[in-house]
């Protein structure tokens, strides 16, 4: 931050300013004598010799003091002081403190010192700095760690037989909550203490720099400012004219009488504490955001439907349900989008919510970024697979095939099914194989495993494969949705 300050003396002397004193008569009505008087052992007694003087002052700082007097009474005596008792130096006066008083200014300075040590650790920057790499560590252990899966999960991934880094296994996980990082009691808690630091930071550190900063420091002496970093000298120039000039620089100047003032930068001072709340918003949205909650991912198969409050589930123990719970989510329709060359593009979902009582509230189609939000519940699409595909046989039908996911290298999607063909309940039973990457082809095989030929859902085109006609009517496909409700 920068500051200027300026100032424009007219004395003789411009390192004193000029101090007024008013002359008083040196026999003022107060000044009084008293006699002498002997006591019966015929030693002296002291005698005062009281006076008052009063005179005002006049200085630079005249508006500040303007009307106000300064009057001080001068007691003259020939004996010494009385000497201190003993309660004197106990009480300070002769007044006695009430006990109730002692032990409330006690009660109340342990607090006082209570708290300015909490301020002076939490606002130490070494703290701060290990509770941010803290958690920056558990957000990247979070990632690391598969969340929110069943206690199975970790028990095969992470078993104690076999410990990840000779030590880590799945007691780790389960005990320490680190199966749902982000709303476990130790990044919680690690989070706190961070957000605590930096209010603790901002309250000792931040807010008195600023209350510095703001302080107008007129120097009304020519030899104060001589002492400053950098000085000039100016005959001929005009305070006026100078913090016009200031001001055009970006400064903002405040003039009082022949002096000036003019400071840059505060802005800069700002800049921290603006970062420090917006680092405490993020954390406490991202906070209440975890502990009050709800999610749940469903694949549901077109035509089909399922209610919202089967699906999600609390994460946080803020989380409370809504009457938006009990809305019926009908799946009408899925369909998806192809590039040139085959690969899937786009997908969508034509959705229809009901009401407890059937009426439909709301319709829309929904597709990858472009979600449904009704009654605070955010309805994403994220997914899609293939449920089931519709065949003819011989002209009868249709039958509805389910279609699996078959695990293959990469992250390119296979499903399959099976139409068995002669004896179904042989124990060598064979059949024909459908294959299908999307909903646009489906591939087939006859019983002994080669390649039949290849059609398309909806071409009506049959095929005949180990005596049996085929026609591929249609393909199912799902509708891989997650649902959100933040608080």
């Amino acid at each position: 931050m920068k500051a200027l300050s300026l100032s424009a003396i007219n004395t003789s002397n411009p390192c004193l300013p000029q101090t007024h004193f008013l002359k008083v008569p040196i026999f003022h009505p107060f000044f009084r004598f008293k006699p002498f008087s002997n006591s019966s052992h015929g030693a002296k007694r002291a005698h005062t010799l009281p006076l008052t003087i009063s005179c005002k002052l006049k200085n630079s700082q005249e508006m500040k003091n303007k009307g106000k007097s300064v009057s001080q009474k001068i007691v003259l005596s020939e004996a010494s002081p009385p000497p201190l008792t003993e309660d004197d130096k106990n009480n300070g006066d002769s007044k006695d403190v009430p006990e109730s008083s002692k032990k409330k200014g006690g009660l109340s300075g342990v607090a006082n010192m209570l708290r300015r040590k909490t301020l002076q650790i939490l606002s130490n920057l070494p703290l701060a700095i290990g509770e941010m790499f803290a958690v920056a560590s558990l957000m990247a252990l979070g990632t690391f760690i598969d969340q929110g899966e069943a206690p199975d999960f970790y028990f095969q991934k992470y078993p104690e037989d076999h410990p990840v880094f000779g030590f880590f296994t799945w007691r780790w996980v389960l005990t320490l909550g680190f199966d749902h990082m982000f709303t476990s009691p130790i990044f919680l808690g690690v989070l706190a203490l961070l957000g605590a630091s930096l209010m603790a930071c901002t309250y000792t550190t931040q807010l008195p720099l600023i209350k510095v900063s703001r302080r107008w420091s007129f120097l009304h002496s020519a030899e104060a400012i001589r002492k400053q970093e950098f000085s000039e000298s100016l005959p001929r120039a005009s305070i006026q004219d100078v913090g016009t000039i200031l001001m055009g620089a970006g400064y903002e100047v405040f003039l009082k009488g022949p002096s000036l003032y003019a400071f840059q930068g505060l802005a800069g001072r700002l800049a921290p504490v603006g970062v420090h709340i917006a680092l405490l918003l993020i954390m406490a949205g991202g906070t209440l955001s975890a502990t009050g909650s709800f999610r749940g991912s469903v694949t549901v198969p077109q035509g089909l439907n399922f209610v919202v409050g089967d699906v999600l589930a609390p994460f946080g123990f803020l989380s409370s349900p809504t009457d938006a719970f009990n809305t019926e989510i009908h799946v009408n329709k899925f369909s998806m989008d192809y590039y040139e060359s085959g690969e899937v593009s786009q997908f969508h979902t034509d959705l229809s919510l009901r009401n407890m009582d059937g009426k439909e509230v709301m319709r829309k189609t929904i597709s990858v970024n472009d979600p449904l939000r009704y009654g605070g519940i955010t309805i994403y699409q994220t997914d899609w697979s293939i449920s089931a595909l519709q065949i003819l046989k011989d002209n009868e039908g249709p039958y509805n095939l389910a279609m699996a996911p078959l695990q293959i290298n990469g992250d390119k999607k296979l499903f399959g099914t099976f139409l068995p063909v002669g004896d179904i309940n042989s124990p060598d039973v064979k059949g024909i194989s459908m294959l299908a990457r999307d909903l646009q082809s489906i591939v087939l095989y006859d019983k002994e495993g080669k390649f039949a030929g290849v059609r398309r859902p909806n071409s009506k085109l049959p095929i005949n494969i180990d005596g049996s006609e085929i026609v591929i009517v249609d393909a199912i496909g799902s509708s891989g949705l997650e649902l959100k409700v933040p608080p």
